[in-house]
């Protein structure tokens, strides 16, 4: 498969560490896909399961570090990591906003300027969410009910590839359809575009909420990577400073189960 080569490449909340964590899509995904810049943008080491007694690290998920590295380190690709809430242990270590981990750099934040000239902040966003904020206890409770709505996802998914039919998110759908979560939602891109704007910046790149979005908000260009445990999605930059979302989907079984179909190309989101 020709690799598709960006500018610059967004992905958050991989949760490598936890069995809901698409690990094998990724690494299919990281070795189709070359750029010049690559921003890891938080949750991508869920240290909230370890601290739980739940980690869970199969060979799948050493595939995702090592090829980011090899990105890093024979790609020349330019990677920045910044920890969110659930790989928070990296912050711990953060002075003076930057440390360096081999090629890759790790910051509470960054700022990135598209080829367009749209000036980006990067941040991974928990300090919007005011739960994860201020009640641990209450997030942590979530935690684990957002746990058991991906296990379910996952033995629906069986159930869809046994019958020949294409990955689909039963926990996103639900998710998004529930009152609290849609508000949750709407109040945290509002947040986050508020403070964008303070700040002086064209628009602003996060995760956090497990939601890939690109639009305006507030007149503030919002950008959010998704995730790799419900949609595999992740946020790409043309040459042209163009910035949109792509899908990685798992493939549908071949009926005989011997032809082995190729992961798809990625599809933009509309």
């Amino acid at each position: 498969m020709e690799k598709q080569c960006w500018n610059t490449l967004w992905i958050s909340d991989v949760h490598l560490g936890t069995r809901g964590c698409k690990a094998t899509q990724l690494h299919a995904f990281l070795k189709s896909n070359t750029c010049r810049k690559l921003f890891l943008v938080g949750d991508i080491i869920d240290g909230w399961h370890m601290t739980t007694n739940k980690w869970y690290w199969p060979g799948e998920h050493n595939q995702v570090l090592r090829q980011i590295l090899r990105k890093a380190e024979n790609e020349q690709t330019e990677v920045c990591y910044i920890p969110g809430n659930h790989d928070e242990f990296l912050r711990e270590y953060l002075s003076e906003h930057q440390i360096e981990i081999g090629n890759i750099k790790v910051l509470t934040e960054a700022t990135h300027v598209t080829a367009r000239g749209e000036k980006l902040w990067i941040i991974h966003g928990d300090a919007f969410d005011g739960v994860t904020r201020h009640h641990r206890w209450v997030a942590l409770l979530g935690d684990a009910a957002y746990d058991f709505l991906l296990l379910s996802n996952h033995w629906f998914n069986q159930v869809r590839r046994w019958l020949r039919l294409p990955y689909w998110s039963l926990s996103g759908a639900i998710k998004h359809k529930v009152k609290s979560a849609v508000s949750f939602i709407f109040d945290f891109e509002h947040a986050v575009a508020r403070e964008t704007a303070r700040r002086g910046f064209d628009g602003v790149v996060c995760g956090h909420i497990h939601h890939a979005e690109n639009k305006l908000v507030d007149g503030i260009r919002y950008y959010n990577c998704g995730d790799w445990v419900e949609s595999c999605t992740a946020l790409a930059e043309d040459a042209d400073g163009d910035i949109q979302i792509l899908r990685w989907s798992e493939p549908v079984p071949a009926i005989d189960n011997v032809v082995q179909l190729k992961l798809p190309a990625q599809a933009k989101i509309r």
